[in-house]
């Protein structure tokens, strides 16, 4: 490829956490040890306000007037280009398109056994793209990419030495899709609710990658008792053949990971296409991953050919066993109590969620629930390596259809491939507050997906705990709950009535205490045979939950209503929330800076008795 600003090497910008620019490091959780050229900057721009340009030909030929800076929202560009943003109270649709450059060397290379690569970290929610007046499909076959949330790629063949990429997104205000708290047609902006923020939001960039390969998606459990990870890696194959996939894994020496800790090789027969496949490493005596000790180790897994040619990714990772057995959390064999916040980054840069982050685990928090939004993945990465427990959630639809519950499904199945090579993730919630499930206490179909999905995720992915509907109406059947965790959202500004509240909700009284009843389906009885957490509370400032607005009151009335959750048989709370969005003015840092309005180590709690007697027993 031709000299471009954007240009570096994916395996060597990998972002260290001091570093406060991170223009140049990819959003992925695994990397390759080859060099690659970012498509951001300047695009020539478009709007298609009567959705003519597929029938008028404007991936072949079009008079594109205006520009826009590559990545950027719908709404960003619509902004600078001086379109009226209300306008858009239905579907939007744009177009984007620029060009690239291929020397004569690249052109040759690409006669080879390598192939140039697309991938977008982000874009939609739905996305057509063409080069040079050609239709692309995705690796997945796809024509028409859905959802805006994850990163999808594309195999470039047509190539030329001065290329054209060009590029069609439509957003709209459809309740069946997934859209967290993007107003829709059934809610509208303001008070929770946000501005849509949709659209080119990540980077765009191309690599040369081998034409049988591995693609950068591991997933990682580890069951700490056998010394076993299992690692499943995906296969991407042009050329059916035998292969052998060999592994290594390296443990960190002065932070260099180069330290020789495992390494097996597996030979496998493969066939044309994409195809997933389960390899067990035996890593004896390994350090465990924790809040407090975040170890992390790195893989190196290589796909290699019959005439030895190679296929390299790697990735960290890290050893970690998290569980719920009877009313407690278990991290590693230890009992543990989440002491969370809420986090809603809207669309705050890298440089600001990092700041975010960081100042989250400074106010003694170690789990962090990100609230139903699609996010940068590197916030991933960097929780893994700081030591702080992720909650995430799928991006909601806002109506309950069959639709809305495939989109539900489909989002879920794209987050998944790429997020569990994470050992902070552990918690995952399939709906909050019933947003896509309204009906869920009436509909058998609501509650049967619902509860398919829940065991989907036990069987596929027993690393994370799983929350059915977070909030409240979590779905009994045959008076078991479908759900690793009976979580409750409780907002109250009188302290008397919070410690009303929370005797209610520990002595089993499930239909008192949150907006709607705990649980919805058939009879389920508490008796703390599973972990109680209250996953929202506080609020203090936001105008609909009243409380203290004054920083120095707000520490204050969040200290007495701690305590009250200390003295009762929760397993961890979730204070709401981390910074300022929109409307919602209960922030507990500043949103530019990231520096904190509350003293530091605020959201920190001592062990209760009983976990201190729990932690000792075990020493």
């Amino acid at each position: 490829m031709q000299n471009h600003t954007n240009y570096g090497s994916s395996k060597s910008r990998e972002a260290n956490v001091e570093d406060l620019t991170f223009q140049d490091d990819l959003p992925r959780a695994v990397l390759r040890p080859n060099e690659y050229v970012l498509l951001d900057g300047e695009w020539k721009f478009a709007v298609d306000p009567n959705d003519r340009g597929i029938t008028e030909s404007w991936y072949v030929r079009h008079d594109f007037s205006q520009t826009a800076q590559w990545p950027g929202s719908v709404e960003q560009h619509l902004a600078a280009s001086q379109q009226d943003v209300a306008s858009w109270t239905d579907k939007i649709v744009v177009w984007y398109e620029r060009e690239f450059e291929l020397s004569q060397e690249a052109l040759a290379e690409h006669d080879t056994d390598s192939i140039l690569q697309l991938t977008f970290g982000a874009c939609g929610y739905e996305t057509r793209v063409w080069l040079n007046g050609h239709l692309l499909s995705t690796i997945e076959g796809e024509q028409v990419h859905m959802g805006e949330y994850t990163s999808f790629s594309y195999e470039l063949e047509v190539l030329r030495p001065v290329n054209k990429l060009t590029v069609r997104v439509t957003s709209s205000m459809d309740a069946d899709i997934p859209r967290g708290k993007q107003e829709s047609h059934v809610y509208k902006r303001g008070g929770i609710w946000y501005q849509t923020f949709t659209g080119a939001v990540r980077s765009i960039w191309l690599e040369r990658v081998e034409r049988n390969r591995l693609r950068s998606r591991v997933g990682v459990v580890s069951i700490i008792e056998d010394n076993l990870v299992r690692f499943t890696l995906t296969t991407r194959i042009h050329d059916p053949g035998q292969y052998k996939i060999k592994l290594s894994v390296f443990g960190a020496e002065s932070g260099k990971y180069d330290r020789l800790v495992a390494e097996d090789e597996f030979p496998l027969v493969l066939v044309a296409g994409q195809k997933a496949q389960r390899l067990v490493l035996d890593m004896p005596d390994a350090l465990l991953w924790s809040p407090e000790t975040p170890n992390q180790y790195r893989l190196v897994a290589q796909l290699i050919d019959e005439k030895g040619d190679i296929s390299e990714i790697e990735t960290k990772f890290g050893l970690r066993k998290f569980e719920a057995r009877g009313s407690r959390l278990y991290l590693n064999n230890l009992p543990v109590y989440l002491d969370g916040i809420l986090y809603q980054p809207g669309n705050a840069s890298y440089d600001q969620i990092k700041k975010h982050l960081l100042a989250m685990k400074e106010l003694g928090c170690n789990l962090v629930r990100i609230h139903i939004a699609g996010v940068d993945p590197r916030i991933y990465k960097l929780a893994d390596k700081i030591g702080i427990l992720l909650w995430v959630e799928v991006p909601s639809p806002h109506q309950s259809t069959k639709k809305s519950r495939e989109n539900h499904r489909a989002e879920l199945m794209r987050m998944l491939a790429l997020i569990g090579t994470h050992p902070s993730v552990v918690i995952w919630s399939l709906y909050n507050e019933d947003w896509g499930a309204q009906d869920i206490a009436v509909n058998v179909d609501t509650r049967q997906y619902i509860i398919d999905m829940y065991h989907f995720m036990q069987i596929a992915y027993p690393q994370f705990i799983v929350v059915d509907n977070d909030g409240w109406q979590h779905i009994s059947f045959e008076g078991r709950l479908k759900s690793d965790l009976l979580t409750a959202h409780l907002y109250t500004p009188d302290l008397n009535h919070w410690k009303w509240m929370l005797d209610e909700l520990t002595a089993g009284n499930l239909n008192s205490v949150a907006a709607f009843p705990l649980v919805v389906g058939d009879p389920f009885f508490y008796r703390k045979q599973v972990p109680l957490i209250v996953s929202e509370w506080g609020g203090f400032g936001f105008e609909n939950y009243g409380g203290p607005v004054d920083d120095s009151a707000r520490a204050s009335q969040i200290g007495l209503f701690k305590k009250e959750l200390r003295k009762r048989s929760f397993s961890g709370d979730v204070y709401t929330q981390a910074t300022n969005i929109e409307d919602e003015r209960n922030g507990l840092i500043d949103f530019e800076t990231g520096e904190l309005t509350v003293p530091a180590g605020l959201l920190t709690s001592s062990p209760d008795p009983d976990q201190e007697i729990n932690r000792n027993d075990r020493h």
